[in-house]
This record gives C-alpha cells, sequence and structure tokens, in this order.
C-alpha cells in the first residue's frame, strides 16, 4: 500500500523539496528545549508591523553561548555550554545540555532581531508584504 503525501497532486509542481524538510522535520523532533510561538498584533502608533515571537526556556545559558543564525531558509537557534569543571554538584537537575533548534521559514520571512530576558530567548520575525505580481507570457507560433 503506498503513501498518499499532500503534495502528491499533478497541479503542484515543484514542491518535493518542501515535502522533504516535512519529512526531515517530523523526525527531528526531541522536545529541548520547550518553546512558544506566539503571533503579536501590528502597533500602528510605533509603526511595528505584525510578526511572529518564536519563545525558548534556555535557563542558565548565556548569551554567548548561544548563536542564531539563518541557512538557507531555516532558523537555526543553537546553545552549547561549558561544563564548569570546578563545582562539586550534591545533585545535578539541569544539566549543561547542548542543542540545535530549527524551524524552516517561508520564503520572505525576515529575523528582526533577538533578546535574552530571565532565561527566555525570544526570535521575533516578519514577513513583508509581497508586492502582487502578474507576469504576461506571450505565446510563440512558428510560421
Amino acid at each position: 500500500m503506498s503513501r498518499m503525501t499532500p503534495f502528491a497532486s499533478p497541479l503542484l509542481l515543484g514542491f518535493d523539496a518542501m515535502e522533504k524538510t516535512l519529512e526531515r522535520i517530523s523526525k527531528a523532533s526531541d522536545g529541548y528545549p520547550p518553546y512558544n510561538i506566539e503571533r503579536l498584533a501590528a502597533d500602528r502608533l510605533n509603526d511595528d508591523p505584525e510578526r511572529l515571537r518564536i519563545t525558548l526556556a534556555v535557563a542558565g545559558f548565556a548569551e554567548e553561548e548561544l548563536d542564531i543564525s539563518v541557512e538557507e531558509n531555516q532558523l537555526v537557534i543553537r546553545g552549547r555550554q561549558t561544563d564548569q569543571g570546578e563545582r562539586q554538584y550534591l545533585y545535578r537537575g539541569i544539566a549543561a545540555r547542548q542543542f540545535q533548534r530549527t524551524f524552516v521559514l517561508a520564503d520572505g520571512m525576515q529575523v528582526l532581531g533577538a533578546g535574552l530576558k530571565n532565561g527566555l530567548l525570544s526570535v521575533d520575525l516578519i514577513r513583508p508584504e509581497p508586492a502582487r505580481m502578474v507576469k504576461k507570457i506571450n505565446i510563440s507560433v512558428p510560421q
């Protein structure tokens, strides 16, 4: 029995890369660090557009231990803590664990900036309205 994919329609051309991306994302989720994604309404007074905010719980990470980059159409957030050997723990419930969290961005999405406050890393994204484009295609007829 073959599996029917969402992009199997003959009317959807060139979406095979997106299908592979969706498969990769579904396999790569381990749940750490936990995160929220929220939609922030446009602020007309400050002329701020509507945006998305990704907030990750990164307690124990300093700014220099976090890295945010956009690679092709993916937002990649990495964290790497250095284990401080001079400490002696009686109990260690907060692990110095590295992570990589990847979010696939739609075409045109842009990262506005990021901030770290109270153990929460926030990354703001916007999608500027694309200019509506209509292109006329001429039909050639051999004579």
